[in-house]
């Protein structure tokens, strides 16, 4: 029989599992964190609870928080256990599990944003955290530069009162904090953009330029935004997982957390109102975070995306049988060797090589049960993050981009909606109502997809890009998959 997780049950959790060696009930709030998925709870709250299991900054816990109707159901299912969380680790022959206990509450989700304003107008929350997706920051994805008319940010312009949005919220609390006073929070954001800090300053700061001037002021002279770089597979929570862990582990979990083993964490030391001892536990302090992120960004997440789509095409479910099938894994090889390393700046303390090889081989976990649907979602958002720049930055320096190119293409082929099977799916896309029309018009006008320019910029106007994209796209319709990568692979597809 299967132990519930929950305070009273701890003591009676089999041996093999880990569980909190501290008074969970004395610890006290520092952290507020919005957007709490499986992504945190594997990453920042587990280097919080190597932190409190070392007797370390209990004042430091985390409380959690949404803004989104979504988040209602996390917070119902970590409320039922007490806010505890289990996390498996998954590496083949040695899996474990533990209980993470460095989340001691989560605020009520609302529509209007009041109840995370008002917990953050208590000052023993010195650090707000963010993992709100890349697609959160209200970004121009051609331009890179924040969008002041995105419907969220004008109507949290105009109902400071009342805010929805993240930095809404974040503004409106900064704002409580000032009139009162009261020292500013810290806001640490930690997701896969880079310059993340200074992104998530010109975000709040851009909103209140819409609000007040004055506050706007303040937002830039008085709030710190150090930028990190956060690096941990974390697939998606679903019947399987909770199946395997009261199987393997006798624990059921109302929402459990499976991660591979490695995790990576590089922060900008720049925390005004004080922080965890984190460097204790192995998070990199350093001030060329945005070093760490550009690697991370280009090699992992761009990685990602390569095996995504023509995986996907092809039917293939879990990344790990992406891996093992010699076209993709030679076109990942290929296209990380010949076109994104070699834009990659050096980094200190790594050989990008090596860097890769690790990467290839996090992929190839069996255990891990990632999926190629994670992966491909959210494309219109990811693309001019982890594989559009490398496109952008090959291109102004003369070098080809026939991979870069096909990338593009497999992405479009798969905004099609349709795998090569015939199997219809859906496009897990927010702009999927306009990604589809685009794709299914490449098929016969390729420059229908690139006028997407809102994601391809000023890269859709090179004539090489354009002609790389047309013949690799053609390839894929005619001829399929497997055939282009084995064009690809030759140096035939031209």
């Amino acid at each position: 029989m299967a132990h519930s997780v929950s305070l009273a049950n701890l003591a009676f959790l089999p041996e093999a599992v880990a569980w909190p060696r501290y008074d969970h009930g004395r610890l006290r709030a520092g952290i507020l964190h919005i957007g709490v998925g499986n992504f945190h709870r594997a990453h920042q709250a587990m280097y919080l609870d190597d932190l409190l299991n070392r007797g370390r900054d209990h004042d430091w816990a985390i409380i959690g928080a949404g803004v989104r109707q979504s988040d209602a159901a996390m917070r119902q299912a970590l409320e039922r256990q007490d806010w505890l969380t289990t996390v498996v680790e998954l590496e083949p022959g040695a899996n474990r599990a533990r209980i993470s206990g460095s989340m001691i509450d989560f605020v009520p989700v609302s529509d209007d944003g009041q109840a995370i304003v008002a917990r953050l107008d208590d000052p023993a929350i010195r650090i707000v955290s963010l993992t709100v997706t890349e697609g959160g920051y209200c970004i121009d994805p051609a331009t890179s530069a924040f969008n002041l008319d995105h419907p969220e940010i004008r109507y949290d312009a105009a109902h400071m009162d009342m805010p929805r949005g993240v930095f809404g919220v974040l503004l409106a609390a900064l704002k409580r904090r000032r009139d009162r006073a009261l020292a500013p929070f810290t806001i640490m954001s930690c997701d896969n953009i880079l310059h993340n800090g200074r992104v998530t300053m010109e975000a709040v700061a851009g909103l209140a330029d819409l609000v007040d001037r004055s506050l706007a002021a303040y937002v830039r002279e008085a709030v710190a935004f150090p930028s990190s770089m956060v690096d941990r597979i974390t697939p998606a929570t679903t019947d399987r997982e909770r199946t395997l862990l009261e199987e393997r582990f006798g624990i059921a979990d109302n929402w459990p957390v499976f991660c591979e083993p490695f995790r990576q964490w590089a922060l900008e030391d720049h925390f005004p109102a004080g922080r965890p001892a984190l460097e204790e536990v192995g998070v990199t302090f350093t001030p060329q975070v945005a070093a760490f992120e550009l690697m991370k960004l280009r090699i992992l997440n761009g990685g990602h995306a390569a095996i995504a789509y023509p995986a996907g095409l092809l039917g293939i479910h879990f990344v790990h049988e992406a891996m093992a099938d010699p076209l993709v894994r030679g076109f990942l090889d290929k296209l990380e060797t010949d076109e994104i390393i070699p834009q990659v700046p050096p980094v200190p303390g790594i050989d990008l090589a090596d860097y890769y090889l690790l990467i290839a081989n996090r992929f190839a976990n069996p255990d891990v049960g990632d999926t190629i649907p994670r992966l491909a979602q959210d494309g219109s958002n990811r693309q001019p993050k982890f594989i559009l720049p490398s496109t952008r930055d090959r291109l102004r320096s003369g070098a080809d981009v026939a991979g870069l190119a096909l990338e593009s293409a497999l992405w479009c082929r798969y905004c099609a909606g349709r795998c090569e099977t015939g199997e219809a799916f859906l496009l897990d896309d927010p702009n999927a109502e306009r990604l589809t029309p685009a794709a299914l018009a490449a098929k016969d006008d390729p420059g229908a997809f690139l006028a997407l320019r809102d994601i391809f910029g000023d890269i859709a106007d090179s004539q090489l890009f354009r002609a790389r994209f047309a013949t690799a796209l053609d390839s894929l319709w005619r001829d399929g998959t497997r055939a282009t990568l084995q064009r690809y692979l030759s140096g035939d597809l031209a």
